[in-house]
Parts: structure tokens; C-alpha cells; sequence
């Protein structure tokens, strides 16, 4: 756990290089070869294998701020995409032993089975602290052969998230329908038989239990790629428009969705956006985005209400924000961090959009916010 290249202890098999020039030593877990991304931290305490494969995760590697990662082992139901993005993990302790009715295999062969790359025996608490008081920094872990200096060399090449354009890395390929609902306990997931509402949801890196959600709350859905234009989207005769969450800076999109958002607005049709959605939805009415020092991952995040002064504790995963002092006439703020002052929520005033910073899903995290998507639903036309 030193940070000195020179002497790496004897059980060393991994390392962890910074951007900083420091290099921790640990037992790599996972797959073997290098991997770099942006080093972040996340600390929910449960839910590991939902974050690990959240797409708004991509270009990124999670340092868990919870030690005992593993203890409900890997399962096909707890995932929120069939190929994880992240690009790698960062634990204290070593993988722990599963001890869960619903596990399906150890984490580690899960892990093998995603070529993720990772590394436990890190000080985790000093990792946190260090990007919490000094901000992102670009990081490579090396599971087996361990070569110093060609991780620098790729930290130093790499040229980080602001300004990348990730969603189209994670986006489906093409359009298709999504009925499976909400969680039943013994059952398994439940399945829409009967939707009231058209919702065409854009992937720019759509999470699983968003989509069950949206069918939990009576919508009939149809996703569609990022670079999906208007007309295409409008072809499926939507009652309301989803704009996912995803990852990556939101300006970069500025060529192709932001344009069609900006249009869709337009049409007058009730629009909901989650995470990156929200962002962009925010530049596409003429706010400003910024990158965060840190940013905010976990399932512990107290939000205000602005319209009804309660706090909803919330999931989050975001490293960028929308500038509340940016914010255009006839959009107004309707959330704000409690951590930070941030702007966690806004809605124009003359038509029924709005948008969220946090996750309304959780998956993993709390249920507060879930009303969201009833709000929605009620936009465009009835109860759910």
C-alpha cells in the first residue's frame, strides 16, 4: 500500500498508478492486463455489481469506499447493462466470500467474465481523501505483467473526460421495445401487459431499472440510439420523450443530440431527464455545463425539494453539473444538493419538461425520488 515505485512488497500482483507520479501496490483482482481511466469514488454500501455496470460509469475507475465488496456474490439479475463499461475497481479489502441465497458465482469469475480489471489491498480511505481534496485525476491498474513506466506513459496520452464523447460508445445499436417491469419478490421481474402511455426513451447509456421503472409506471417503451433524429424519434407517435442518463461531458454531444433535444422541446411533448439527460436537456435551453472538482457517486445524497421542502436522500453518479447560474428564462431550478449547494433539478415553466441530476431508479440506493416517474406519467395524460 506504499506509493514508492521502486520496492513493491512481495505479495504485490497489481499496481495502481496516478497521474500524480504516485504507484500503489495491492493484489490485482479480475482480469490481468492494464486499464486506465478517470479514478472516482463511490460510497454506496451496497449494490456493487449495479454500479460496475452502470454505462454512465465508462472511462472510469471505481474506487469502493465500502471494504466487504463481493459478499452477495454475482448474479444475472443485478445488472444494469449486459457489457459493464467501467474501466476497472479499486478495493481495500480483498474480494469477500459470497454468502447470498441469490448469488450465481464468486465476483472475481464475474469479473474475469467482463475482462474487468482490478486491484484490492488499497488504502482506500487515503484514495478517497486524496481526489476528494485535490480533484479527477487520470489512473492505470496493472494486474499481472506490471509495467511503470508504459502506464505513465498512457496516463500521460490520455486525455481525459472533459470534452469526450462517451455516449455513443454505450448507446444501443438500434431501436427496440422494453416490457419488463418492476422487481416482484419469488417472482422475478414483472413484465407491462397493459400500457397507457407511448415513451420513447434516447440511450445515451440507459440503465436497466430506469427502463423498468418508466414500464413499472404503465408506459408502453421504445428505445432508440443517441443519434437518433427527430423524425425517427417521432415516427413512434410518443406521448412523452425519456432522456437517459449516460456518461461523458455533455458538451461533447453538442453535435448531434443537444440539436435534437433542442427540437424536441419544440414539440411540445412532456420530456423527463435523468443524469446526463438532465444536462443535456439543460444545454439544449441555453444553460451551461461544468465539470466537477470530485463529483457525486453514492446511495447516501440528501436533496432538497424546491417546490415542496422536503429532502429526498438520493443515488448519484455525475462528475458534471448544470450551472444554476446559467439557467435561461423560463427554466427554473426545482432541486438542489444539500452536500453542495449544486443544482440537482430544473423544469421550464411553460411546458411540461423537466429534468434530474441524482437517479430516481437507485438500483442500488433509496427509493424517495421514485414519484418521478409518476410525475411523468402525469404529464402526459392520467395517473399511474
Amino acid at each position: 500500500m506504499n506509493d514508492s515505485a521502486s520496492a513493491p512488497a512481495p505479495w504485490a500482483t497489481a499496481s495502481l498508478v496516478l497521474a500524480d507520479g504516485s504507484v500503489f501496490w495491492g493484489r490485482g483482482i479480475g482480469a490481468t492486463g492494464r486499464t486506465l481511466g478517470e479514478i472516482c469514488f463511490n460510497t454506496a454500501i451496497t449494490g456493487y455489481q449495479e454500479i460496475l455496470t452502470d454505462p454512465s460509469y465508462a472511462g472510469q475507475i471505481i474506487t469502493f469506499t465500502f471494504p466487504h465488496v463481493g459478499n452477495v456474490g454475482a448474479n444475472g439479475f443485478d445488472i444494469e447493462s449486459d457489457v459493464a463499461a467501467v474501466r476497472g475497481l479499486v478495493l481495500r479489502a480483498d474480494i469477500t466470500q459470497p454468502s447470498n441465497f441469490r448469488a450465481v458465482s464468486h465476483l472475481d469469475k464475474w469479473l474475469k467474465s467482463q475482462n474487468l480489471i482490478g486491484i484490492a489491498g488499497i488504502d482506500t480511505r487515503r484514495m478517497t481523501r486524496l481526489i476528494r481534496d485535490h480533484g479527477f485525476q487520470t489512473a492505470a491498474i496493472c494486474h499481472g505483467e506490471i509495467d511503470i513506466e508504459a502506464a505513465r506513459a498512457e496516463i500521460a496520452a490520455w486525455p481525459g473526460l472533459e470534452g469526450m464523447d462517451l455516449a455513443k460508445d454505450v448507446t444501443c445499436r438500434q431501436s427496440f421495445t422494453w416490457d419488463e417491469s418492476l422487481w416482484l419478490p419469488h417472482s422475478g421481474y414483472g413484465k407491462q401487459e397493459a400500457p397507457r402511455h407511448r415513451v420513447v426513451a434516447i440511450d445515451y447509456g440507459i440503465k436497466k431499472n430506469i427502463l423498468r421503472n418508466l414500464a413499472g409506471a404503465g408506459c408502453q417503451v421504445t428505445v432508440v440510439p443517441a443519434d437518433a433524429s427527430v423524425e425517427q424519434i417521432m415516427r413512434h407517435q410518443p406521448d412523452g420523450i425519456f432522456l437517459s442518463n449516460g456518461p461523458g461531458d455533455p458538451a461533447a454531444t453538442g453535435t448531434y443530440a443537444v440539436p435534437v433535444i433542442r427540437e424536441l422541446v419544440e414539440s411540445g411533448k412532456p420530456m423527463f431527464g435523468i443524469c446526463l439527460g438532465h444536462q443535456m436537456l439543460g444545454l439544449a435551453l441555453g444553460a451551461k455545463t461544468i465539470k466537477m472538482k470530485n463529483g457525486h457517486r453514492g446511495a447516501n445524497h440528501p436533496i432538497k425539494n424546491l417546490e415542496t421542502g422536503l429532502v429526498e436522500i438520493t443515488s448519484q453518479n455525475h462528475g458534471f453539473v448544470v450551472d444554476a447560474d446559467s439557467l435561461p428564462a423560463g427554466v427554473v431550478a426545482t432541486h438542489v444538493s444539500l452536500f453542495d449547494g449544486t443544482l440537482a433539478g430544473l423544469k421550464m415553466t411553460d411546458k411540461p419538461v423537466f429534468s434530474v441530476q441524482y437517479h430516481p431508479e437507485a438500483s442500488p440506493g433509496p427509493q424517495d425520488s421514485t414519484y418521478l416517474f409518476r410525475q411523468f406519467t402525469t404529464a402526459m395524460g392520467g395517473a399511474s
